[in-house]
């Protein structure tokens, strides 16, 4: 598989019409249908429907052309970013993120970071947390902001926070009457909903590993691909879902409700290639601690722990 049949794929994919795509691609229909085949044969998968019109995917076909939009958008960023670079325009900054941390200090820490660096490009890429781990390994990113601890010795990682957890509740409901500190044990006969149905381990594990530490097993359990979904979800009725504190200003139209218990929590990690010392990583640190020192609303103790990070090197 190369990146050419990608782009044969994906051209064909939009204009369900080989002749089309292949016009399109400046190329004969027959080189481009035998690139689709062998494509097709490395998988070990259909991905076209030939004989409808016009041309459809599969499953499979639509699955892989959104995984190929991906590689094919990020080989361009690399394009860019390495051309930029080389032309000494700019430097590049890739951070990861999980989407839950857009809630707390993230966003203020990337506007602090281009005052402090204008000349410096910054890209967010949402990646789950053991997304994050690899992309790292791989140089993909620069650093990762994420909710899962690891153990892989190349990825050094700090706790920026101990977040508490909250619980999302339909309006209208028994559990919905009260605002007061819920108890785990409340949720015993609750239908949960947990993000992000993968890549796991995930926040939906750390999730499920904290409700069975207090012998809490919801009668049925319905995992989505993420938080929005999640809490749109609860919305309509369809169960309980635990968050992070912070991500409660998501939705309105559900009612919310803090989690009792010291550990009921989940921590904020900043991870980074470990013997990274490079400029923009120390620059990060010290933003962050600046940002720490002005205890901005989101690190209040309503959705934290009393816990301030080490940057001990």
């Amino acid at each position: 598989m190369d990146l050419r049949q990608l782009r044969y794929f994906v051209a064909v994919a939009r204009e369900r019409n080989f002749t089309r795509a292949a016009d399109m691609l400046h190329i004969a229909q027959p080189p481009l249908s035998r690139q689709i085949q062998l494509l097709e044969e490395e998988l070990g998968v259909t991905l076209l429907t030939r004989k409808s019109r016009p041309v459809r995917l599969t499953e499979a076909g639509r699955l892989f052309y959104e995984q190929a939009m991906q590689v094919l958008g990020r080989v361009e960023q690399m394009r860019e970013a390495t051309r930029r670079v080389g032309l000494n325009q700019q430097s590049v900054l890739s951070i990861g993120f999980v989407a839950s941390t857009l809630y707390g200090g993230l966003p203020t820490l990337v506007r602090k970071l281009r005052q402090h660096a204008p000349h410096l490009d910054i890209q967010l890429l949402e990646l789950m947390s053991m997304q994050q781990i690899q992309a790292l390994k791989e140089g993909r990113i620069d650093i990762g902001f994420g909710r899962v601890r690891h153990a892989d010795p190349a990825v050094a990682s700090i706790v920026l926070r101990e977040e508490r957890l909250v619980a999302a509740i339909p309006q209208e409901t028994p559990l919905a009457a009260d605002a007061s500190p819920l108890p785990m044990k409340a949720l015993v006969s609750q239908r949960l909903i947990v993000y992000p149905k993968e890549p796991r381990p995930s926040f939906a594990d750390q999730v499920l590993s904290l409700l069975h530490d207090h012998d809490v097993r919801p009668p049925e359990v319905q995992e989505v691909r993420e938080i929005q979904t999640a809490l749109g979800l609860v919305a309509a009725a369809a169960g309980v879902c635990i968050i992070p504190s912070s991500a409660r200003q998501m939705r309105n139209d559900v009612h919310y409700r803090l989690l009792e218990g010291k550990h009921v929590t989940s921590p904020v990690i900043l991870n980074h290639r470990a013997n990274d010392n490079g400029h923009y990583i120390d620059l990060i640190k010290q933003l962050i601690q600046e940002m720490y020192a002005e205890n901005p609303p989101w690190l209040g103790l309503e959705h934290n722990l009393p816990f301030r990070p080490s940057f001990a090197k």
